[in-house]
């Protein structure tokens, strides 16, 4: 496997792969790496030959410094599971060669205004700002991102089709423990109390699957179910619960073709994110 730590190393890697005839898959990240990112290196050989994960923590989509400086970091153990799981070359670059004083950054005008854009203003330009940059360097063909994020894909996807950058977004299942909480770098942050208390989200989302299958359209009845679930596993505060349109992120009243049902708790000082995709005909991931 190849580390690279600078843009002239990533992109001569990657010419040298497209010469040999072979597609790039790119999976990025900001390391800490679970078994819920090792599964997207798994999704992108599926659909390209040569496999690219950057590890980068992004300063710039962070809203509380605090919060970027305790993101855990173990660049070591990321390597070495990156390479078991068959990636092929790891960008890991420095903020230097990420931002040399940048004055320019990508935004989005309405896809940023609910969900986790709602609390974390700012979070999205830098988010958006980043994979601009990443995908400017390594040119892949294919990228493959978390559903968890789902707001963040929605973003990527929508910021891909409107700077007509030739990629292909590929959004991967949501990775769950044996207890059905969404894998997390965060979670490593929670007590055993609050691991436990966690598991009300995935429950919550259970329980709206249930009353959809049964037929249930109204967003607020079954955004009414998911709160009392949730409430159930007494989080220190629950940031929001959602049902978007997945085309605009915004509210709607009932289901629609494509829907997205989301929501965010704080188990302590630790913020946790869960979702469902849902689609006509009661197909929900």
């Amino acid at each position: 496997m190849i580390t690279a730590k600078t843009i002239e190393e990533t992109r001569k890697a990657v010419r040298e792969a497209r010469a040999a005839g072979k597609e790039i898959g790119f999976v990025p990240t900001m390391g800490a790496l679970h078994e819920g990112h090792l599964s997207l290196v798994s999704i992108a050989k599926k659909h390209a030959d040569f496999i690219v994960m950057s590890i980068f923590v992004n300063r710039i989509q962070f809203n509380d410094p605090k919060d970027f400086d305790k993101y855990p970091r173990d660049f070591d153990k990321d390597l070495s599971l990156a390479e078991k799981a068959g990636v092929d070359m790891v960008f890991l670059p420095d903020e230097t060669v990420m931002y040399n004083n940048p004055l320019t950054f990508v935004d989005t005008s309405s896809l940023d205004r609910y969900l986790c854009g709602a609390s974390r203003p700012g979070h999205f330009r830098g988010v958006c700002t980043v994979v601009t940059k990443l995908f400017n360097i390594v040119q892949p063909d294919t990228a493959v991102f978390g559903q968890k994020d789902i707001q963040q894909v929605r973003i990527v996807e929508k910021m891909a089709e409107d700077l007509n950058i030739p990629v292909s977004i590929i959004i991967a299942p949501i990775r769950r423990e044996n207890d059905g909480l969404a894998m997390s770098s965060r979670n490593i942050h929670l007590s055993n109390e609050q691991r436990k208390q966690a598991l009300c989200l995935s429950e919550s989302l259970q329980t709206a699957k249930k009353l959809i299958e049964k037929g249930e359209t109204s967003t607020a009845a079954i955004i009414r179910e998911v709160e009392a679930e949730i409430k159930k596993g007494s989080p220190d505060s629950i940031d929001y619960i959602s049902i978007v349109s997945y085309e605009t992120l915004e509210p709607i009243k009932t289901l629609s073709t494509k829907s997205v049902l989301a929501a965010a708790a704080f188990f302590g000082s630790t913020r946790l994110i869960d979702n469902m995709i849902i689609t006509e005909g009661d197909s929900i991931q």
